[in-house]
C-alpha cells in the first residue's frame, strides 16, 4: 500500500552515473537513523573497500575522483537503497521501482532481488570489472536518436559510439571509448549540436564494456535470484520486470553494456497510472527529465526529490520532501498503481 496521505501512490526514481557529487546526502548521515544505518551496514559488508568509500564520502576533499566507477557506482547505489529504506521506514511505501543504470541494481535490492549482502558483493564485482573497460564516457546530446544516427556505430563494434541511453524523446546520451567518442563530440559541434560530457570515465552501456558484462554475470550466479516484491519497471526493457527475468544472472548483469530505455520506461509507467514519482538521489536529473513528460506536465502526475541539486541543504531538502508526501493532494483522475510480476 502506498502512504495513505499522499493521494497518488509513490513510484521511486533511482538514478544512476553521472549524478554523484562530493558530500551527496552527507548531511542526512547522523541524523536521519534509517539512512545511517543502512548506509554503515554496506560500507562494513564491503570491507576494507568499504571503510575507504564512507571515509571519501564524508570527506570534506576527497581523496579520489568522483567520477570514477569504483567511487560513483556504490555510493549511488547505496544512497539510494538507504533513502528507500528510510522511506519504507517511516510508512511511505513505493508501488513501483524505475532505476537509471547502476540505480536498477538498487532497485532490484529493495525489490529482494538480491540482499544487503548479495548487493554489497555485486557493486564490489561491477567495480573490479569495469576497472579492466577501456577509456571512454557518456555523451548527451539534445537530440533524438535517429538525428544521431549519422554520428554512431554499430552494436557489435567495440570500438564504436553507440545509443547508451534515451532519457527524453530529445535527449540522448552517447557512449563509447576513447578516441572515438571526442572525435565524434567535434563532429556534433561542428554540426550544430551541441553536447555535454556526463560524469563518467567509462564507456558504460555501450559493446567497448561487453566483456565486462559477460566477466560481471558471474558474481549474480553466485546468490539467489528471488522475484521482486516490488514491481521494477526496468530501463533494460521498458517493461516491468518479470520473473523469469529477474531469476537470470545475465538480465542483470547484460545492462553494464545496454541501452538505458529511462525514457521507455516512465512512459510506461505512467500510461499505466498516476504517481508521485520520487527521486531517491543526488542531483535531481531524473526528476528534470520526469517533468517534461506530459503526464507530469498535465498534472496527473507529480515530482518530488528527495535531494538537492548539489552538497548543501540536503537536510532541508529531504524534510521538506517528507512534508510534501504527506500532504500532497490526491489524484484529480486516474489511480496509481502496479502490475504485479508474472
Amino acid at each position: 500500500m502506498a502512504y495513505e496521505t499522499t493521494g497518488r501512490p509513490i513510484a521511486l526514481l533511482l538514478p544512476g552515473q553521472g549524478a554523484q557529487h562530493p558530500g551527496m546526502a552527507v548531511e542526512l548521515y547522523g541524523r536521519e537513523p534509517v539512512f545511517s544505518a543502512v548506509m554503515d551496514e554496506f560500507f562494513a559488508l564491503m570491507g576494507g573497500p568499504g571503510q575507504r568509500l564512507r571515509g571519501n564520502w564524508l570527506a570534506d576533499r576527497p581523496a579520489v575522483l568522483f567520477d570514477d566507477a569504483a567511487t560513483a557506482q556504490p555510493l549511488l547505489f547505496a544512497v539510494g537503497y538507504a533513502l528507500g529504506s528510510a522511506l519504507r521506514a517511516g510508512g511511505r511505501q513505493p508501488v513501483a521501482l524505475l532505476g537509471h543504470s547502476v540505480g536498477e541494481l538498487a532497485a532490484a535490492a529493495l525489490a529482494d532481488v538480491v540482499d544487503l549482502p548479495g548487493a554489497a558483493a555485486v557493486m564490489l564485482a561491477r567495480s573490479a570489472v569495469m576497472a579492466t573497460a577501456p577509456s571512454g564516457g557518456l555523451l548527451a546530446v539534445g537530440a533524438t536518436p535517429a538525428e544521431l544516427a549519422p554520428y554512431v556505430g554499430t552494436d557489435d563494434d567495440p570500438d564504436s559510439v553507440v545509443i547508451g541511453a534515451r532519457n527524453a524523446p530529445r535527449q540522448t546520451v552517447l557512449a563509447g571509448p576513447e578516441p572515438r567518442l571526442s572525435a565524434v563530440e567535434h563532429e556534433l559541434l561542428a554540426a550544430g549540436w551541441p553536447s555535454r560530457r556526463v560524469r563518467a570515465r567509462q564507456p558504460f552501456h555501450s559493446p567497448a564494456v561487453a566483456d565486462q558484462a559477460r566477466a560481471f554475470s558471474a558474481v549474480f550466479e553466485t546468490m539467489p535470484l528471488g522475484s521482486p516484491t516490488v514491481p521494477i519497471w526496468s530501463t533494460r526493457t521498458g517493461q516491468v520486470v518479470d520473473r523469469e527475468q529477474a531469476g537470470r544472472p545475465e538480465f542483470w548483469a547484460g545492462q553494464l553494456a545496454a541501452p538505458v530505455l529511462f525514457w521507455p520506461a516512465l512512459d510506461a509507467l505512467l500510461a499505466h497510472g498516476d504517481y508521485t514519482l520520487v527521486e531517491a538521489g543526488p542531483g535531481q536529473g531524473l526528476s528534470m527529465l520526469a517533468r517534461r513528460h506530459p503526464a507530469v506536465r498535465a498534472g496527473r502526475s507529480t515530482v518530488v526529490p528527495l535531494l538537492p541539486r548539489g552538497a548543501s541543504g540536503s537536510w532541508d531538502t529531504w524534510c521538506a520532501a517528507l512534508r510534501k508526501l504527506d500532504t500532497a493532494p490526491p489524484a484529480a483522475t486516474r489511480s496509481g498503481g502496479a502490475p504485479s510480476p508474472s
